[in-house]
């Protein structure tokens, strides 16, 4: 644990200090969000905060590959190497997009090839919760990978519309995640240095590192080289710890951990999952494409609602950890007791939620 949190301290130190710098060359190249009618920003923002995300990931896992207990995680196989490498490779897609825009096609592409790297380096779904445990093909085994993958990039993506709002709910999913693999290693004996274990870590610290510099009023955006980087991490925490589970062992004891690795990334990103459904469905229903941008989003509601942009954030978070915490937690305690503190924090959460403020020209104007 101790090796842990100081990978995850050197992590949010790095990309506190570094993220300035980050901030200077967005300046300097251009790489700038300008305000558009549907944006919730009021003035034009640096992007490449991801870049200073993913100089932390490198420089924690330099250091975590120093350390006694995690130098292990190199030594018993080849996932972290290409965890790196996919995360340079889905950064760089990011900065390119960030400066000048990708069409949706070439991102799906490098995406894609971000998700085959990993593949290729052993991060692969092994097996699924189904009538027991089921042992995946290979085949089968990577395609469902890479449909993972590819689905968690984009979902952060999609959450980043909101100052701090990605950094805060991966925070929280990183932190989730980060508590179940270690309380799964101790209970069920399992080892403590794997890649789960030390890329959820980095995840938590770097998401921390990052929100001084991202929450509201922003001074700089973690951009798509940000937000498709944490995706890709979240997926990657997922199936890396499917991976290290002898999931049959688990079986025979309590099903519970077995689901969990699988639902938790889809428990996290349950709304904006929500809300991009709700907004495919207003779209079409109103005659327009489903990728046609507008302002209906929950983050939207909020704010006309009354909201400012922090409370309205600090909703979304609370909605966020009601559904994580609970799933997470769901492998270690009675569900009684789970239910019983999920439905304590369900209620001041969905009075905060629907409480109308008064509403201010400055919050109406974005």
């Amino acid at each position: 644990m101790r090796e842990h949190l100081l990978v995850l301290l050197f992590a949010g130190i790095f990309v506190y200090l570094i993220t300035p710098y980050s901030r200077i060359l967005a300046f300097k190249y251009g790489a700038l969000a300008k305000v558009r009618d549907r944006d919730v920003h009021t003035q034009v923002t640096p992007r490449w905060g991801g870049t200073a995300i993913w100089l932390s990931l490198i420089l924690a896992t330099l250091i975590a590959s120093q350390l006694k207990l995690l130098s292990k995680a190199f030594a018993q196989d080849q996932q972290i190497r290409g965890i790196c490498i996919a995360a340079t490779v889905i950064c760089l897609l990011g900065v390119i997009d960030d400066k000048w825009g990708l069409d949706a096609i070439t991102k799906l592409a490098g995406q894609t090839l971000a998700a085959a790297i990993l593949v290729n380096f052993g991060v692969q779904l092994l097996w699924l919760p189904l009538n027991g445990v089921t042992m995946l093909p290979t085949s089968l085994g990577q395609l469902v990978t890479i449909v993972i993958i590819l689905v968690t990039i984009n979902a952060v993506n999609f959450i980043d519309g909101l100052d701090g709002l990605a950094a805060g709910v991966v925070a929280i999913a990183a932190g989730s995640f980060f508590a179940f693999a270690y309380l799964l290693s101790v209970v069920y004996n399992f080892d403590r240095a794997g890649a789960p274990s030390l890329i959820t870590a980095i995840m938590l610290g770097a998401c921390l590192g990052f929100l001084p510099h991202n929450f509201y009023p922003a001074k700089i955006f973690m951009g798509d080289s940000g937000s498709m980087l944490l995706g890709l991490l979240l997926g990657v925490a997922a199936i890396s710890l499917t991976g290290q589970i002898d999931a049959n062992a688990i079986a025979s004891q309590n099903f519970a951990p077995t689901l969990v690795p699988l639902l938790l990334p889809f428990a996290v990103l349950a709304i904006p999952l929500v809300d991009l459904s709700l907004a495919i469905v207003r779209r079409v229903r109103a005659g327009r494409s489903p990728f046609t941008p507008d302002m209906g989003h929950l983050h939207h509601r909020l704010l006309k609602r009354g909201h400012s942009h922090r409370s309205a954030t600090i909703a979304l978070y609370l909605w966020t950890a009601l559904i994580a915490l609970p799933v997470a937690a769901s492998a270690f305690i009675d569900w009684r007791v789970n239910l019983l503190v999920a439905f304590i924090i369900f209620v001041p959460t969905l009075l905060f939620s629907l409480r109308r403020r008064p509403t201010r020209k400055t919050e109406l104007s974005r």
